[in-house]
């Protein structure tokens, strides 16, 4: 295993800890996806599995985050990502202000990028969307995690911020 799987696998079981942590997306409950195999050890009663349709995925997540509790809403890559982006620009990215709210709902978005080996699986899998995203979502906390030491304290942050803003964080999926 390597140390940046070891350190998502660690970031995961931390976040679990928390009851108001739910784990919501494709393949988070079942296998399919590299993403999954950090999940292992978190029980399953914090596992949500939904159907392919990101945009809704987003507006769950959305409604979770406002009903109290911490969504992690999980998009195995970027190009899955970009389905939820009317969410994510539209009201994530605005809910202080479409709100008036001093301290919006949070979520935290899992994505990574997608991995090119052993075998390429071709454009629409492997894009890096992070400095596009960082210029649509200003209200948004927006991190590449390039390397394992960065990992663990950026899900961490992201649990613990008492300010309402929202993080994605983007995984190498090369590294795992």
């Amino acid at each position: 295993m390597s140390a940046y799987k070891d350190a998502l696998t660690e970031a995961m079981n931390n976040l679990a800890k928390n009851p108001k942590v739910l784990f919501i997306g494709q393949a988070v409950a079942v296998p399919g996806t590299a993403i999954r195999t950090t999940l292992e050890e978190v029980s399953p009663d914090s596992l949500l599995e939904l159907p392919v349709e990101e945009d809704f995925q987003m507006g769950v997540a959305i409604g979770i985050a406002m009903s109290g509790m911490l969504p992690v809403s999980i998009f195995p890559r970027w190009n899955f990502l970009l389905l939820a982006t009317n969410q994510i620009v539209n009201h994530l990215d605005k809910l202080r202000e479409l709100s008036r709210s001093a301290i919006p709902p949070k979520v935290i978005i899992r994505t990574a990028i997608g991995s090119s080996t052993p075998l390429h699986p071709g454009p629409q899998h492997t894009g890096d969307y992070t400095e596009a995203f960082k210029l649509m979502c200003p209200n948004l906390n927006i991190v590449r995690l390039d390397d394992a030491s960065m990992v663990i304290p950026e899900y961490a942050q992201a649990a613990e911020r008492i300010d309402g803003v929202s993080t994605v964080l983007v995984e190498w999926g090369d590294k795992y």
